[in-house]
């Protein structure tokens, strides 16, 4: 194995760079809160509500162009197959966080929610939170596995290291950080992380364009030369699987903790929606140069490269065509420099992804639903743990799972046909209850399971309106296996039919209970006759601890406002009502 100085050398210029920002940031913000009275581990979660546009811009930027984006983006470019019309991440992801911005930031940052599950338990109940958090954790932890996994091979292409010690390093630089700091670590090395992947690759773009083996991309982009034409096509019988895809990029990428984090991030309601719109037209810019990079993989004569006189794609090489295009079209030292921004890219998101796990499982799990009286200090080392136990199961994950990529496709639905419409729901219709979320859980996970997952090689029992069987090589055994194809936009009828089964079932348990066609003793969820009971909270009320008090929904914003919702599931008879605000001191 020959290990090239220079690639380790960038690499590690890169990770110490963004090691020292970590830290510095922890650092800078250490005291941060303590005069406004926040505790430290909603400052660790939210960052004290005080990102400003810049650093929150660049932090919601990040929160989607990571290494999974900016590669994928580059592969479906590249692939025959597929091309640019298929490459649905940027305008999906783009649109996704305007309408995020447009309709859920405002609602979501006004109420003074510290999670995204916040108004689930809130609404539902803590057991009902409970069981939400399983597809949001999966999809938080797949995702940081994945994107992981990709790092590795990313590396071991270019500059020829092991890949599992490229995984271990970079995850425990994330993981320490992000220990040390919180969001603001997380957000303060966005801010880098999102530098050098645009800096990196549009240093990289001119290089590959003028290599003699790159023909015009203005012209491979509609004519056949090397394989089809990159700019792609949507083939008749594939446009509602497309529309299905788009859809679950579109929608299903609101419901993140992620996103999340960062919209109650901010220092108010108008800052959270500005961020997301912000943030929209970064995730577009930064395809820019992905797009390209794709393009010129497909307009390379492959046999004038070192690469060698087989295609990318015909050595099932495509999703690592952006770190080949780096290394075999651009001279040394700029491929290795665009190799240190494709590893920010990654880290960018895996950092992101943990802390949101913790955070979910610190507040919402530890807290909110079996230590109400758990101190701020208890809360905080909860998060530490869960940082290192989250990021270390990515991690080995990222090792030894064959299919990750699976599973995160998997969850990734998961969190589209049963997360989004139950936020729907819990947001904008009223009347919904604990009945009807328990049944749309159920009826969004069995229609989605039922329509199987080719790359778990989970055969579905659901087959839907146009279905039919594929030969197609196994990612991992490159054996050809038959599998089933759901031609049907099986997703977003998953999510649609969760969504009017939540509305359903909950007017109908309410109906059944309140004109006592069914006693009100089976009303064991507490969901409409014992509306205010110690698992469900009254929607309008936050509680302080030490100070039960209710949180008005129309209060006014403030750049520090702080309201710490330390006990929030605590019984009604054990409340007071009135409203505290704290100013900046």
């Amino acid at each position: 194995m020959t290990i090239h100085v220079e690639g380790l050398v960038a690499i590690a210029v890169f990770y110490l760079l963004i090691l020292f920002v970590g830290i510095w940031a922890a650092w800078k913000n250490k005291h941060s809160g303590e005069a406004e009275g926040t505790d430290r581990s909603e400052t660790i979660m939210v960052g004290g509500r005080d990102i400003g546009l810049f650093v929150g811009g660049f932090t919601m930027t990040a929160t989607w162009v990571g290494g999974g984006y900016i590669n994928g983006t580059a592969e479906y470019v590249y692939l025959p197959d597929y091309g640019l019309a298929w490459a649905q991440a940027p305008f999906g992801y783009a649109l996704s966080l305007v309408l995020g911005g447009l309709f859920f930031a405002k609602p979501m940052r006004s109420r003074g929610y510290v999670t995204m599950l916040d108004p689930f338990q809130q609404l539902y109940g803590k057991r009902m939170g409970g069981l939400l958090f399983i597809p949001a954790l999966m999809g938080e932890i797949f995702w940081s596995a994945a994107i992981l996994s990709a790092l590795g091979a990313t590396l071991s292409v270019i500059v020829d290291i092991n890949i599992k010690m490229s995984v271990v390093i970079s995850a425990l630089i994330a993981i320490f950080y992000t220990l040390v700091g919180g969001l603001y670590s997380v957000a303060y090395t966005d801010v880098v992380q999102l530098f050098c992947i645009f800096v990196g690759l549009w240093i990289s773009v001119p290089f590959a364009l003028i290599n003699p083996a790159v023909s015009d991309i203005t012209v491979t982009a509609v004519k056949h030369l090397y394989q089809s034409p990159w700019i792609g096509s949507v083939q008749k019988g594939d446009t509602w699987v497309w529309i299905d895809n788009f859809c679950l990029l579109m929608l299903g990428g609101i419901p993140w903790q992620v996103y999340f984090q960062r919209v109650l991030s901010a220092s108010s309601a108008t800052y959270a929606q500005v961020l997301s719109f912000l943030a929209a037209f970064g995730c577009l810019v930064m395809a820019v140069p992905s797009v390209l990079i794709g393009a010129i993989g497909a307009s390379t004569d492959w046999n004038q490269t070192s690469y060698g006189a087989i295609p990318p794609k015909n050595k099932t090489e495509a999703d690592m065509i952006l770190p080949i295009v780096l290394q075999h079209l651009c001279p040394p030292f700029v491929s290795f420099f665009g190799l240190g921004a494709v590893s920010a890219a990654v880290m960018s998101s895996a950092d992101s992804s943990i802390l949101s796990a913790s955070s979910m499982f610190a507040r919402n799990i530890y807290q909110l639903a079996f230590r109400q009286s758990a101190s701020d200090r208890e809360i905080v080392w909860v998060m530490r743990i869960t940082i290192f136990v989250f990021g270390g199961l990515a991690t080995l994950m990222a090792l030894v799972t064959g299919t990750v990529y699976g599973l995160w496709y998997l969850s990734s639905d998961l969190v589209y046909v049963i997360i989004f419409p139950q936020l729907l729901s819990v947001l904008f219709v009223k009347g919904t209850n604990t009945y009807g979320s328990v049944a749309a859980y159920l009826f969004g996970m069995v229609l989605r399971i039922g329509g199987g997952e080719p790359y778990l090689q989970l055969p579905p029992f659901i087959y839907y309106p146009g279905w039919m069987t594929e030969q197609r090589k196994h990612h991992i055994t490159g054996e050809l296996e038959e599998i089933v194809v759901q031609k049907f936009p099986f997703k977003t009828v998953s999510m649609l039919a969760s969504f009017l089964g939540n509305v359903a079932v909950s007017y109908l348990a309410k109906y059944l209970f309140e004109s006592g066609k069914i006693s009100h003793k089976y009303d064991f969820l507490d969901a409409v006759v014992s509306k205010h009971s110690g698992e469900i909270m009254d929607k309008t009320t936050l509680v302080t601890r030490g100070n039960a008090i209710g949180l008005s929904e129309m209060a006014p914003m403030k750049p520090r406002l702080s309201v710490t919702l330390a006990a929030a599931f605590t019984p009604k008879k054990h409340r007071l009502t009135g409203l505290q605000i704290q100013h900046p001191a």
